[in-house]
């Protein structure tokens, strides 16, 4: 019998492993090695048009690592469309003591603030594996994807682990990969450090927007969109 850590969760995702429960008040936890792994490619993720727009207007505040625990009760909450969830009381604090070593970090969105949406996950050397993320306001979350995304552009990683790719994750480039492949980009991320603060955000959002824009791809979002604006962000 052996007590479940952070260090030895840390371990777990090292081997490309990673934990769940069965429901908020499960007492145990399931661990999982999918033959195939949804990841994110950081060099080809897609914001559509819309999205662009949102975050060039700079409608929610950005905060980084500001409250961790509250992202994390956020993702857990039941909601209408969510009657159930694998965020469990273990869940919770072992990534917030994963967070307290520095190993696991939230985007978060804030409005009048009231923290109104975001996104958490655990950072490894290169990689980034992506949780849960929640939104209390329309496109909160996916304002927040696009934070994680330019940040850890800018921040040198090299592989964002979206464990099972979704509908909603497929529109932003999500892909399978076969879990040997997988294994050997998680293998290739950890021989680098990848620097999730000391970021210029307003630099890496503007950067990721302007990475392949829709009138450099054919137009395939519609309409030509004009140039980057700064966004409001705040690291605490």
């Amino acid at each position: 019998m052996f007590t479940l850590d952070a260090m030895l969760l840390l371990r777990a995702y090292a081997a490309g492993i990673f934990p769940m429960a069965e429901s908020a008040d499960s007492p145990g936890l399931y661990w999982f090695d999918p033959e195939q792994r949804g990841v994110m490619p950081l060099d080809g993720f897609h914001v559509p048009r819309r999205l662009r727009r949102t975050v060039r207007q700079g409608r929610f505040e950005m905060r980084f690592d500001h409250d961790f625990t509250g992202v994390m009760q956020g993702c857990a909450a039941i909601t209408g469309t969510r009657t159930n969830t694998w965020i469990n009381r273990d869940i919770l604090q072992l990534y917030t003591d994963l967070h307290t070593r520095g190993h696991a970090h939230s985007v978060e969105c804030w409005r009048d603030g009231r923290l109104v949406g975001g996104l958490y996950g655990v950072s490894l050397g290169g990689a980034f594996f992506g949780e849960s993320m929640f939104s209390r306001e329309t496109d909160a979350s996916k304002v927040a994807l696009v934070h994680l995304v330019a940040r850890l552009r800018a921040g040198g990683y090299s592989l964002l682990d979206a464990q099972f790719v979704t509908e909603h994750l497929s529109r932003f480039g999500a892909v399978e990969i076969p879990r040997a492949e997988y294994r050997r980009r998680l293998a290739a991320a950890q021989r680098v450090q990848g620097n999730f603060h000391g970021i210029d955000q307003d630099r890496a959002v503007s950067a990721l927007l302007d990475y392949g824009r829709p009138e450099e791809q054919g137009q395939r979002d519609g309409d030509q969109e004009p140039p980057s604006s700064q966004v409001r962000t705040q690291t605490s």
